[in-house]
């Protein structure tokens, strides 16, 4: 499983992927997490608003700074 963090850097970005790495060690997962700060790579996923969050290519959030538990239960759906 990758996961990527679309952001530039500010405040909100840098929380999520803190949150991500946190619940992934938390479930004990093997996957990848990947930051995005490109903008062209950004919009090449039609995230307008960042944060956005990327589960193997598909875009599960955006504008939100989800806690490490409600990105379990993304994980765990997309599983």
């Amino acid at each position: 499983m990758i996961i990527k963090v679309l952001g530039t850097g500010c405040k909100n970005c840098i929380k999520l992927e803190e949150n991500v790495k946190e619940a992934i060690k938390k479930m004990n997962s093997p996957a990848t997490v990947e930051k995005i700060v490109e903008l062209e790579k950004i919009l090449a996923y039609d995230v307008f608003m960042t944060p956005g969050l990327v589960i193997d290519d598909k875009v599960v959030s955006m504008g939100k700074v989800l806690s490490p538990s409600q990105i379990r239960k993304i994980i765990e759906e997309i599983k």
